[in-house]
């Protein structure tokens, strides 16, 4: 498969039909999933990788598999989604990461995060790149700092449930410009 960006220690590549199997149990960790309403079932993480195919169909970027380059593995995902739900911010190009937990708290999603935001910027034309989470997801809002990110804004996210503890959210942004390339 075709390796779009490398780091010292990942390729952030095309998906390939490998990825499925640790992509479905990743995605139904309840660990891994406890900034969001729910696990995925296997029905919603298929769905969701065809959105994330047809995205890199569409836009030519998208999240991109993450595999670490020692063990060859699929470690979770890097990239970049085209956020469009209703949002003071939104439409926007949005940076995320979702990795399986056996790879936390090994700098990963920042190094590879740190990457795909130079690619954005070199490559893919981007001015401004967002990301969010649910305010209390704290270990994802280091990385947005560690990248260089900064808090614009605090919002309730439309598509989380009233009352349920993770409808409050947060927004972070960088520009070109602040970025050092």
């Amino acid at each position: 498969m075709i390796t779009v960006i490398e780091t010292p220690r990942l390729a952030l590549r095309h998906w390939k039909e490998s990825d499925m199997v640790p992509f479905i149990r990743m995605n139904a960790d309840t660990e891994v999933m406890r900034y969001f309403p729910e696990p995925y079932e296997e029905d919603r993480t298929r769905c969701f990788y065809d959105a994330i195919i047809t995205e890199f169909s569409d836009y030519g970027y998208g999240l991109y598999a993450a595999e670490e380059k020692n063990s060859g593995g699929f470690i979770g995902f890097i990239g970049f989604h085209r956020a469009n739900f209703k949002a003071a911010f939104c439409p926007c190009i949005e940076i995320g990461w979702r990795l399986d937990k056996s790879f936390w708290n090994r700098g990963y999603a920042a190094e590879g995060a740190n990457a795909c935001l130079k690619y954005g910027f070199e490559y893919l034309g981007f001015d401004r790149v967002y990301s969010f989470t649910a305010v209390e997801n704290l270990p994802s809002q280091r990385v947005m700092q560690k990248i260089g990110m900064r808090l614009e804004q605090y919002f309730d996210h439309p598509d989380v449930q009233d009352g349920h503890p993770l409808k409050p959210h947060v927004c972070y942004t960088i520009t070109k410009k602040d970025m050092v390339l």
